[in-house]
């Protein structure tokens, strides 16, 4: 007490001890945890700009995956099939089915974002940090999140009006009247073919993404989970992540394409579709399709992954939050 009885002086030494023991007491270098809003919308930008980019590839990788098992094949390669559809309905034919994945695409990274930051911000400790199991199952979370929510209905959608396209009187004239025509026809199940497939597909998708990319991020940080590597390091390593994602999941996502064509009645299931692919065509029909992909894909997380950290960046500026 000072001597008229009030509140005690703080003397500056007093003051800056004070600040030392607060800073002692708060983790050092502790990374923030990222608000699921903020992840939502800036997962969404990403996902909006992330397809207009990279469709055409997504069309050839799924052409090929069709007319792979077709009687009669009607392209011999990426090229072949990319110049006989220029040729045959102009370049803008290579975005045909976009409208689809497009309307998809953003609330699928939001959901995918979203739920791998929630899930981040549960597993963490107090300096943002993981265990590498963690982090498997936060990207498993994310993956299975989407492909429930957004994914499977989506890329079905998707698959049936590529397919539709290509046939002599297609019989989807856009959008809406498509999705319309195939829940008429065939129920809402009509958009959930091929769902365990697609399950499988983006869980181990964005578990093996976001376990590559955070392990390679975490490097280049030396140990400071607060560093900020830039959007060079950003789009590599996240077209490393891209590339790894490719050569493990590929033969899943075959499957998952011809369980949702127009001849997906052909098969009993997932098992039935894997065990006649192999007699039919052998292991190597199980890759089909990977060099358009591997293209995209690399291109896609790496565009993916720089967006959404600058946009998150952007949004902690503008968007003030605890």
């Amino acid at each position: 007490m000072d001597p008229n009885g009030g509140v005690p002086n703080k003397s500056p030494l007093h003051a800056s001890q004070t600040a030392r023991a607060y800073m002692a007491a708060a983790p050092v270098g502790a990374a923030r945890k990222k608000h699921p809003g903020k992840a939502i919308m800036a997962g969404g930008i990403a996902g909006g700009l992330e397809v207009c980019c990279t469709f055409p590839t997504e069309y050839v990788k799924t052409q090929l995956q069709l007319d792979a098992h077709a009687s009669v094949p009607k392209y011999t390669g990426v090229m072949n099939c990319a110049a006989v559809t220029v040729k045959e309905h102009g370049f803008f034919g290579l975005y045909r089915g976009i409208s689809s994945l497009l309307y998809g695409s953003i609330p699928k990274a939001s959901v995918r974002f979203a739920t791998y930051e929630y899930l981040r911000n549960t597993f963490a400790d107090e300096k943002g940090k993981m265990s590498q199991v963690h982090t498997l199952l936060s990207g498993l979370g994310a993956g299975v999140a989407e492909a429930i929510v957004i994914v499977c209905p989506m890329e079905t959608i998707k698959v049936k009006f590529i397919h539709d396209q290509t046939q002599p009187n297609p019989k989807y004239k856009g959008f809406f009247s498509g999705v319309y025509t195939i829940v008429k026809t065939e129920g809402i199940r009509g958009t959930y073919q091929g769902l365990l497939p697609t399950i499988l597909k983006q869980g181990s998708n964005q578990a093996i993404r976001f376990f590559v990319f955070n392990n390679l991020k975490a490097y280049f940080q030396g140990g400071d989970n607060t560093k900020e590597i830039g959007p060079v390091k950003t789009f590599f390593i996240g077209g490393i992540a891209g590339a790894a994602s490719v050569f493990g999941n590929t033969p899943i996502d075959v499957v998952k394409t011809r369980m949702q064509g127009l001849e997906a009645h052909k098969y009993k299931g997932m098992v039935d579709c894997i065990v006649r692919t192999w007699k039919e065509e052998g292991a190597r029909a199980f890759y089909k399709g990977t060099v358009p992909r591997l293209g995209r894909v690399c291109f896609d997380v790496a565009f993916t992954f720089t967006i959404y950290e600058q946009t998150m960046k952007l949004l902690d500026f503008v968007w003030k939050t605890d």
